[in-house]
């Protein structure tokens, strides 16, 4: 295996965003070989060199784990694809030795960004998007116009979007102080959804950002573009969601 800098190593191992591990670094907190290292620039061979974290804790490689499981902050202006030959992919954001085997759980559009998991866990990614288990996600949506009382319950009610069945009773809340920008929470995962939800109302959405997918909350120090796996309790949460 090719050397890695320290940092990229224990970003790519879990160990926080780029950010937090630089501070980790800073307050001698990292042990490569016994010895305490500060710089994070320093390169390493994860097949020989023992890497200690916080309280002496082991990093273990994500290249080890027979499944990887990543949350990505996904930016706006890429597409959930393995490959496409027009538009960057999601999966270009990853170091190539993370990239072998995953996939997107889902789809986010090409001008939505926010949550995305991948994975290699196909029977995960499978009930995370079965209609039968409805798991809920959550998106902040802006809008082009102000909604009436009476088309928020239409929201709770379901919707005509055009494919000859009403939309699942669905969540819709203001966030305060911040005008034609909603919250909403859906159980299902049809094609455009929130967008077409939306226009069925007379509205356009002009931003829209994944917060949730069922226990699983984008982390708030991941920037667009920034990923890092999950951890052991986010990964046993989904999973119980879903067996």
């Amino acid at each position: 295996m090719a050397q890695l800098r320290l940092d990229k190593y224990l970003a790519n191992s879990g160990r926080g965003s780029r950010s937090q591990v630089k501070t980790a670094l800073k307050k001698g907190l990292v042990k490569v070989n016994g010895t305490v290292e500060k710089n994070g620039g320093r390169k390493i061979d994860p097949r020989r060199d023992a890497v200690l974290f916080g309280q002496d804790d082991p990093v273990r490689y994500e290249e080890d784990l027979l499944e990887k499981y990543i949350m990505l902050h996904k930016p706006a202006g890429c597409v959930c694809a393995v490959r496409d030959n027009v538009h960057r992919t999601v999966m270009e954001y990853l170091p190539e030795q993370l990239r072998r085997g995953l996939s997107p759980v889902g789809r986010l559009d090409l001008d939505t960004e926010g949550l995305l998991l991948l994975t290699d866990d196909g029977m995960l990614s499978h009930n995370l998007l079965s209609p039968r288990h409805h798991v809920e996600k959550r998106y902040e949506a802006v809008i082009d116009k102000e909604l009436t009382p009476e088309s928020c319950r239409q929201f709770t009610r379901g919707l005509d979007i055009g494919d000859g069945r009403l939309t699942m009773p669905a969540r819709l809340e203001p966030v305060p102080d911040r005008k034609n920008t909603w919250i909403v929470t859906i159980c299902e995962g049809r094609y455009h959804q929130v967008k077409r939800m939306f226009l069925a109302l007379g509205a356009n959405v002009t931003a829209l950002k994944r917060l949730s997918m069922g226990p699983l909350t984008l982390d708030p120090a991941l920037k667009p573009g920034e990923y890092r796996p999950l951890t052991r309790e986010e990964l046993e949460q989904l999973k119980a969601l879903t067996t």
